[in-house]
């Protein structure tokens, strides 16, 4: 493992047209979710100019049902009006009221419907078959001691670098931000740690004048917004990081009026190394937005990350990652693998017999349901997380339950 060298993670803002899609599509997870728990949601959404399109797979019953209501293609009276002031709400709560993107008058498309049985019969428990993972895929989960919050610095500051600038722009201190915007941070580490920013990057959609390029250009204007952003810049960063070295680069390209979905056209799930840890681990590929919890795209990243959060907090290691595999339709997982590269107070083999001891204990053995009902997953929790990331937040009531550290004595105990 190097102990010097530059590296960078990036973060978008809740504007950004992605995130807009992972927000509405948590939203109809949560709207489903608080109507039956049980419900089996994949819904994608695609954002572009005055649009919005869903799309997807639900097991409802409350909202969907072929049998109770043929009449309406399986739709509860009134649950199709629900959905769609769900999403307009999304939009209105993230604050587009644009000419190319306004949440009261651009146009919505609902193509959601029903389950595929084969899925289903994969998946549920019957007779003597527990729950079954709801798709193949590698899953993992990672921590480290760069930050209170056990996770990459990069990242952490590129989250909070936005949602300041987010909270501001809401709030009325920055009346000249729009909701679209990006951030990225580049740290210098010596010995694994990070000493120096070397580059910030913002870029945020504004409004008409605060640039330095385009007809509309106005360079006090512009002065005021660089001003703000990077008095956001140095309340966010540790004091020592920031120096003479620090190159900025704001609104680099030199204006930044047409954004959201009107600039570019959103996906759900685009971002997923945004929503993890910005590059410092590896990934499995799947993202989370849009799913219910018996995906293990979702749920299992969450329990691998509550696994090494807890060893990093127990001084067990100052790095970590932790892999798990599934099949789709069988319970167990394929296999569980501990990495503590080369940070790990005890070996790894042994740190990974105690995880699976503890996860046995607390979590199921890791299985779809031990998970969910371990973490107190199937609840209307999700919206939360579709933006500045999953991880690293603060674990408060029923939110962000993997982001807790109540395993620490456990894992102490398994080791003896």
């Amino acid at each position: 493992m190097r102990a010097n060298y530059l590296f960078t993670s990036e973060s978008v803002s809740e504007g950004h047209p992605d995130k807009v899609s992972d927000q509405i599509s948590d939203a109809i997870v949560d709207l489903m979710l608080s109507k039956d728990n049980e419900s089996r949601i994949a819904c994608e959404t695609l954002t572009t100019t005055n649009r919005v399109v869903l799309a997807g797979e639900i097991r409802c019953k409350p909202i969907y049902d072929l049998e109770r209501w043929p009449e309406h293609h399986g739709w509860a009276p009134g649950a199709r009006d629900e959905i769609e002031e769900v999403v307009r709400g999304v939009v209105r709560e993230i604050g587009y009221e644009q000419e190319g993107f306004h949440w009261a008058e651009l146009d919505f498309a609902n193509h959601l419907h029903g389950q595929s049985a084969h899925i289903a019969q994969g998946v549920d428990a019957s007779g003597n078959k527990d729950e079954g993972a709801g798709d193949q895929g590698i899953m993992f989960g990672f921590a480290c001691d760069e930050t209170p919050d056990l996770m990459p610095a990069t990242l952490d500051y590129s989250h909070k670098i936005l949602q300041r600038m987010a909270a501001d722009r809401k709030s009325g201190v920055a009346p000249f931000l729009e909701p679209d915007a990006k951030s990225q941070v580049t740290l210098r580490f010596h010995d694994g740690k990070p000493v120096a920013a070397t580059a910030i990057v913002v870029s945020t959609q504004h409004k008409p004048g605060y640039c330095i390029k385009g007809d509309d250009a106005n360079p006090e204007l512009y002065a005021v917004l660089e001003a703000y952003v990077k008095s956001v810049i140095a309340d966010v960063l540790p004091a020592e990081l920031l120096s003479d070295e620090t190159v900025y680069h704001i609104n680099p390209t030199g204006s930044f009026v047409i954004g959201g979905p009107d600039g570019d056209a959103g996906l759900t799930g685009r971002k997923i190394i945004v929503d993890t840890y910005g590059g410092a681990s590896p990934h499995g590929g799947g993202a989370f937005s849009g799913k219910d919890p018996t995906k293990v795209d979702r749920s299992a990243a969450y329990v691998t990350r509550y696994l090494a959060k807890n060893i990093v907090a127990a001084g067990l290691a100052k790095r970590c990652t932790i892999q798990v595999a599934y099949a789709i339709g069988v319970s167990e997982p394929l296999s569980l693998y501990v990495d503590t590269h080369g940070t790990g107070t005890v070996a790894d083999d042994k740190l990974e017999r105690a995880v699976a001891d503890v996860a046995k204990a607390r979590l199921g053995g890791l299985t779809p349901r031990g998970i969910r009902e371990g973490l107190g997953l199937n609840k209307p929790i999700y919206r939360t997380t579709a933006a500045y990331g999953h991880f690293g937040r603060k674990a408060e009531g029923d939110f962000f339950p993997w982001e807790r550290t109540d395993l620490v004595d456990d894992l102490k105990a398994a080791l003896g």
